[in-house]
This record gives C-alpha cells, structure tokens and sequence, in this order.
C-alpha cells in the first residue's frame, strides 16, 4: 500500500493510474497534515514525499514520519541539488526521485523498496563491541537495549554484517540496500551510513563498527 503526499493534483492522478495498474493499492494526501492523518489511520509499505509542500515543507513532514513510522519515505523533489537532496535524507527519507520523472522509473523503485523489505539479508546473530545484530528477527541490540532502526539503516547494517571483513563498494551497497545500481546515488550511501553511525557507534567520528576504507567502501568493525 502507497502513499503519495504530493500538492498538484495532476501529478498524484498519473503516479495513482501508473502504480494502480500494476496492482497497488494507492491512497492520496494533498497537504503533508493530511498525510500525516492518514499514516495515524492505517500502515503503508511506502510513502511518496514532496518536497515542496503547502504549509509544513516535506522536510518537515519525513522528520514527523520518522517519529511515528518505519515505512519508507521516498522524497520527490524538484531540486536536485546537493544540499536539498542531502537534507531530505538526513530529514530520515530513504531515497529521493527528481521532478520531472519517469512514472515506471518511480515504480521501478518502489518495487525496489518493497522488495528489499521482505529479504532477510543474513541469518545469523553478528556481535561487534557491544553491539549485537539479529537480522533474522530484526534487531539489533546495543549494551542489550534495542535500537531504534530505520528499515534502511536495518538493512544496510545486516548487509555489512552478512559478510563480516569484507569491504562493501558504495555501488555494491546500493544494489544489496536500495534494489538498483544504475539509476542509484552514491549519496544515498554515504548519508544513510552517517546516520547509522549516530546511532550504532559510541563515538560517531571516529567509528568501531562501521569502519570507511578508503577508495573501496565500507566494512564492519571487528
């Protein structure tokens, strides 16, 4: 089940017959407080964010969602830049698409999400410091207190667990993580890794558990 959260009118109605046809189950929100409502009401799989809304701005509105839901939130924006696009991701969405876009690119990468979501990556508990990562049940816990995970930072952290001491390129990342390597930025990656930092590590710059090896990737601490 999707859900847009997207001003214009014209756009929802495309996004709705395009995802519509291929069998999902879409719902409409006009303002991000409508979306809000809805996501109150009842459990979504994705959410679609526009940046640029009436009154609260989507940035705004990912953070709020993030408070309350662990659905993935790709952010449509009509400004590619970096900055935006990297506010949007720290703002807690999980991957972001740039007006004017491609209706079955957009699906494409939805069906990445919801794909992702239903893959179990490892099956094994994995301990790092105090740190203990169940991917089978979806935990992880730190000093025995259970994390609070994004779907993403979940994923992305049982993949590095999957293969522990072993250096995962950004581009093998995206392909295990988001479901896609040619249409996929790199930023993706690098931001969602800074987050999971803040919460995984004991000190965030100067990371044990999810270690940068320069020039090849990231890898799990030991």
């Amino acid at each position: 089940m999707v859900l847009i959260i997207e001003d214009d009118a014209r756009i929802r109605r495309v996004v709705n017959l395009t995802l519509s046809a291929e069998g999902m189950e879409v719902h409409e929100a006009a303002t991000g407080e409508e979306g809000l409502a809805l996501l109150g009401q009842r459990s979504f799989d994705v959410v679609l964010l526009d940046l640029m809304l009436p009154g609260r701005d989507g940035f705004d509105i990912c953070r709020e969602i993030r408070r309350t839901s662990e659905a993935p939130v790709i952010m449509v924006t009509a400004r590619s830049d970096s900055h935006d696009v990297v506010a949007g991701l720290e703002a807690g969405a999980d991957d972001y698409i740039s007006k004017p876009f491609v209706a079955k690119e957009l699906s494409a990468r939805i069906r990445a999400l919801l794909r992702r979501s239903a893959a179990s990556p490892a099956q094994r508990n994995v301990i790092v410091g105090d740190l203990d990562i169940a991917p089978h049940n979806g935990l992880v816990l730190k000093a025995g207190v259970p994390l609070d995970l994004t779907k993403t930072e979940f994923r992305l952290l049982s993949e590095l667990a999957s293969t522990p001491g072993r250096v995962l390129s950004r581009e093998e990342l995206l392909e295990r993580v988001w479901g896609y390597d040619y249409f996929g930025d790199i930023r993706l990656v690098d931001v969602h890794i800074r987050r999971l930092r803040k919460k995984v590590e004991i000190d965030p710059t100067n990371p044990a558990v999810v270690i940068t090896v320069r020039g090849m990737g990231y890898r799990l601490g030991t």
